[in-house]
């Protein structure tokens, strides 16, 4: 499974929007729907805050 497949299944599974997944790692909503969508990643220096959002599910 892909990173965006990832985020995406995480993401709800936690109920969250694309928008308040993208005020909690400090981009926007549109940042989180183009990697969910596959049409770019995340930046490496993200991975550790994206870690800590789905930690705990």
């Amino acid at each position: 499974m892909s990173i965006g497949k990832n985020i995406a299944l995480l993401r709800r599974a936690k109920g969250l929007t694309q928008a308040e997944l993208g005020d909690l790692l400090g981009v926007s909503n549109q940042a989180v729907s183009k990697w969910e969508s596959e049409l770019s990643m995340p930046d490496v220096l993200l991975l550790p805050d994206i870690a800590k959002v789905f930690a705990w599910i």
